[in-house]
C-alpha cells in the first residue's frame, strides 16, 4: 500500500474513533512552522494531516505530506508523533520517518511574554522534504538527489526550540529559536521562526455558525536558518515568507492553507502548505473506560 494510501486510512479510523466524544471548539492558529504557547488540553487528541508542494529548480517537483497525533498528557506537557513521507514527481513514494515531539510549558498563568521548552527526537531519512522547520544551511540545492539514493541516509536527531508567544487584543505574537544536532556526526544548527496573527474579528456571533468571521484566523510566517557552530550566520542559508489563514469549524475541524515564498536564491520559490485537523475532546478518558470495560 502507497505510503499515501496509510497516512489516509490512519486518520479516517483516529477520527472516527471520536464519534462517540464532545469535540472540543478551541481556535487553531495557522501557522505551519511557528509554535505559540498554547498547549492541547489535557486528554485531548488532535489528528493532524499536512501537506507541501514544493517547486524545485535543477530537479523535481515534489509533494510532502505527514500525519500528526497530537495529546494532552497533562497540562504543562503535550506529546505527539508523526509520520512522514514524499512524493517526488517522475520519480516514486517514499515513507521518511517518525519525530517524536514534546512541548512542555514551566509557567502555568498567563503572562506578557509565555516561554515553552520544546525537545524532539527525529529518525528520518535523507529522502525526507517536510521543510517543518528551516536550519542551518538547508538550501532548495539539498533536496536535487533521487529518493533511491536519499533514503540511504538515516538521520537521527535532537531538536530542541525556545518558543516565545504573546497573546494582546486578539493578536498573537510567536518567536521561535531553533537548535539541532545530528546526533552521531555534524555541528549544531541554528533557525528562527516568526508568527502573527489574528482573528478577522473578536466579536462572537450570537449563533452557531461555520462561516462567521471569528472563526476565521489569517497570519503571516517568516522562517530560516542561521547557519551552525563552525559558520553561524545568513550566508548560504534560505528564507521564507508566508501568509496564511486557519478556518476553526464549530464541529472541531480546522482547515489550514499556507503560500511560502522563498526570499532568496537559495530557497525553493514555492512551498504551498495545506492540512485539516479534528481535536477530539475526553479521548484520553474513553480509552481508559474502554480498558476497564467500562461503557
Amino acid at each position: 500500500m502507497k505510503s499515501w494510501w496509510c497516512f489516509f486510512v490512519m486518520f479516517v479510523a483516529i477520527s472516527l474513533s471520536g464519534l462517540s466524544v464532545r469535540r472540543a471548539t478551541a481556535q487553531e492558529n495557522p501557522y505551519f512552522v511557528t509554535y505559540d504557547h498554547y498547549l492541547e488540553e489535557p486528554g485531548n487528541l488532535e489528528v493532524e494531516y499536512f501537506s507541501t508542494y514544493g517547486t524545485q529548480r535543477g530537479g523535481n517537483n515534489f509533494h510532502s505530506y505527514w500525519t500528526e497525533f497530537e495529546y494532552g498528557a497533562t497540562a504543562w506537557w503535550t506529546t505527539e508523533l508523526y509520520l512522514d513521507a514524499q512524493t517526488t514527481f517522475h520519480d516514486s513514494t517514499v515513507f521518511t520517518g517518525f519525530k517524536w515531539e514534546n512541548r512542555v510549558r514551566p509557567l502555568k498563568r498567563e503572562h506578557w511574554i509565555n516561554p515553552v521548552v520544546y525537545v524532539e527526537y527525529e529518525n528520518i531519512n535523507g529522502a525526507d522534504k517536510t521543510l517543518k522547520e528551516v536550519v542551518g544551511h538547508d538550501v532548495e540545492s539539498n533536496y536535487l538527489e533521487t529518493n533511491g539514493g536519499a533514503r540511504k541516509g538515516i538521520e537521527r536527531e535532537m531538536e530542541l526550540k525556545l518558543l516565545l508567544s504573546s497573546t494582546a487584543k486578539g493578536w498573537n505574537f510567536s518567536e521561535n529559536i531553533i537548535t539541532e544536532k545530528n546526533l552521531s556526526n555534524g555541528p549544531w544548527e541554528f533557525g528562527y521562526a516568526l508568527g502573527v496573527s489574528r482573528p478577522l474579528t473578536l466579536r462572537a456571533a450570537p449563533k452557531r455558525c461555520s462561516l462567521c468571521r471569528q472563526n476565521f484566523i489569517s497570519g503571516l510566517e517568516m522562517y530560516g536558518g542561521l547557519g551552525d557552530r563552525h559558520s553561524f550566520g545568513l550566508k548560504d542559508t534560505s528564507h521564507y515568507l508566508a501568509p496564511a489563514v486557519a478556518w476553526n469549524l464549530p464541529s472541531g475541524w480546522t482547515l489550514r492553507l499556507s503560500s511560502g515564498f522563498g526570499l532568496n536564491h537559495n530557497s525553493h520559490k514555492l512551498l504551498l502548505r495545506w492540512g485539516v485537523s479534528r481535536e477530539i475532546e475526553g479521548f484520553g478518558d474513553t480509552v481508559r473506560r474502554m480498558l476497564r470495560g467500562k461503557p
